[in-house]
């Protein structure tokens, strides 16, 4: 038997200081990553590299394992010597420490080949090559634009035969992703995540026009679905290894033509197994007949719902033309009747946003809208965007770092405030928003509408925390910090084991006691709430409607 190693990695990114970004138990597994995995896996069973070679698979998500590629490249050379490194589902933000382990790799003479967003985006919406995929190429450092489901097998074949080609372009002919091989991590790979948790598709695509969006251009604005039969699939292979707890990764989960038929699986196959989902919407699901109600019946317990902002001239300037304000309080309002816990994200940086402007439009959201969790982003020109195609066409300065292009980092130049300015706004967004007052406010409606105070001090501790003590933003962050002296971004210097050892002790030791302070003061927060007779009739402004009233 000849043998061929594949090791998928989903790579994760540098911090501030050049350290890569990694958790003991990080937020959750990647979708693209469980996706590949699972093809690779019917690659195997189908033995396509001939029924004399077995294929054997290794995967990782960096930002919960650490990536030693001198030690894959030995796994490599103990089974034959011949196989191939995925660098899998790289965003552009993730695309410089992916393309330093491609480069590594290749320095011990093992293929690579680096697919994602980032390359996928770049190919399908510039003209050319960009400078960071050519220096890729030069290094001999295969790219794979597009989805894997029909292609896969070419690339492994290509890899077996040692005639990888420097790109694969499939982003013409997008798969239909029915019937086809599920997402799919083992229970090893899925405890690695704080409450093993784990995600999959069940569509593609979006008929939308947002300009700040990369999904349009890469997974194509005609939408994809998975059926019923595949989603019941997939909930029950992970409920067979005893992982219960899933994101749906679909930007919109209301717009699957599939959504009633997938539901109303899922609702009966809860009445003899729980499990818990977590969705992403749009505004105006709370329009479509028996969604919500239905959503609530099949476990999902938390929802993002694409806010993005309040100001409609904002709203006009990026596309984001279905968004409504006088939607939002009915959908938010909607889902905390079936005590669904709700996020929703906020873009800080629209062309008409000013530092007064931005405070002002938080202080309509905090006072009239009950949306639970919010999350702040930078108005960031994703290579793969409209608007990144635009800046770049008529040469307006961004940022040449990809790693800044992580969403919490200013990129370029607003026409209405100064860097500083705009940095310092994004951060009093936080620190508004999650003030004392406001996270009471947080669990006091929660506690109105049946919804236990505990998941608000949980969210806050998570996201507050994140930004305020750890320093990044909270898709990015996890439990305990693991960093390494040696994992370090090439170019910046190697820190003495006398400097670097004690500061990361020490700052291990303030983290930890400033969270444990932040728990604490919402612990008694929570429980002074839960234990008040008239807390479950608190009213204001954000929860008081005539709907609520007479639900």
């Amino acid at each position: 038997m000849k043998h061929f190693q594949l090791i998928l990695i989903k790579p994760t990114h540098y911090d501030d200081d050049g350290y890569v970004i990694q958790w003991l138990r990080s937020a959750m597994p990647a979708n693209s990553l469980a996706a590949l995995y699972a093809l690779a896996l019917d690659c195997a069973r189908r033995q396509v590299l001939g029924e004399g070679v077995s294929i054997h698979l290794w995967a990782a998500d960096e930002t919960n394992t650490r990536i030693r590629p001198e030690k894959l490249a030995k796994m490599i050379r103990s089974r034959g010597g011949t196989g191939l490194v995925a660098l899998v589902g790289v965003q552009s933000n993730q695309y410089p420490r992916a393309l330093d382990l491609a480069k590594a790799f290749r320095a011990l003479n093992v293929p690579v080949c680096i697919g994602g967003f980032h390359v996928s985006g770049s190919l399908a919406m510039l003209s050319g090559i960009s400078p960071e995929l050519q220096e890729a190429l030069s290094h001999g450092i295969s790219l794979f634009a597009g989805e894997a489901e029909e292609s896969l097998e070419t690339v492994l074949t290509d890899a077996w035969n040692g005639t990888l080609k420097p790109i694969y372009n499939t982003m013409a002919n997008l798969p239909s992703i029915e019937n086809v091989p599920t997402p799919f991590l083992s229970r090893e790979q899925v405890k690695h995540t704080a409450g093993r948790q784990t995600s999959f598709d069940a569509g593609r695509g979006c008929p939308f026009l947002c300009s700040f969006c990369t999904i349009i251009n890469v997974q194509g604005r005609k939408s994809r679905y998975r059926g019923a039969d595949d989603v019941e699939r997939i909930i029950a292979d992970n409920l067979s290894q005893g992982i219960d707890r899933f994101f749906i990764t679909d930007d919109n989960f209301a717009r699957n033509r599939n959504w009633e038929a997938i539901l109303d699986r899922l609702i009966a196959l809860r009445h003899h197994q729980r499990f818990n989902l977590f969705i992403q919407v749009d505004t105006l699901c709370h329009r479509i007949p028996r969604f919500i109600k239905k959503a609530a019946a099949a476990g999902v317990k938390r929802v993002f719902i694409g806010l993005e902002n309040i100001d409609e001239d904002n709203l006009q300037h990026i596309n984001k033309k279905q968004n409504r304000l006088s939607e939002y309080r009915a959908t938010f309002l909607a889902w905390k009747r079936v005590r669904v816990f709700t996020l929703a994200g906020y873009i800080v940086g629209l062309p008409e946003d000013t530092p007064a402007s931005v405070m002002r439009s938080l202080s309509i959201i905090k006072r009239e809208l009950p949306v639970d969790m919010l999350e702040f982003f930078y108005l960031t020109p994703l290579p793969g965007s409209q608007d990144h195609k635009e800046l770049l066409e008529s040469a307006t300065p961004m940022d040449p770092d990809l790693n800044q292009y992580d969403l919490s980092h200013a990129v370029t130049d607003h026409s209405k405030m100064s860097r500083a300015e705009w940095d310092a706004t994004y951060r009093q967004c936080w620190d508004t928003y999650y003030s004392d007052e406001h996270v009471e406010t947080l669990m006091r409606r929660a506690h109105a509408f049946g919804i236990s105070p505990k998941r608000i001090m949980e969210s806050v501790v998570w996201f507050y925390g994140s930004v305020l003590v750890e320093g990044v933003h909270p898709l990015e962050a996890g439990i305990l910090r693991r960093k390494y002296r040696k994992d370090r971004r090439p170019g910046l210097p190697r820190e003495s084991p006398l400097t670097f050892y004690p500061r990361l002790l020490k700052t291990l030791a303030i983290t930890q006691w400033t969270l444990a302070r932040l728990f604490w003061k919402y612990y008694w927060m929570q429980k002074r709430i839960r234990s008040a007779a008239s807390s479950r009739d608190y009213r204001d402004e954000a929860i008081i409607s005539e709907d609520f009233s007479t639900s």
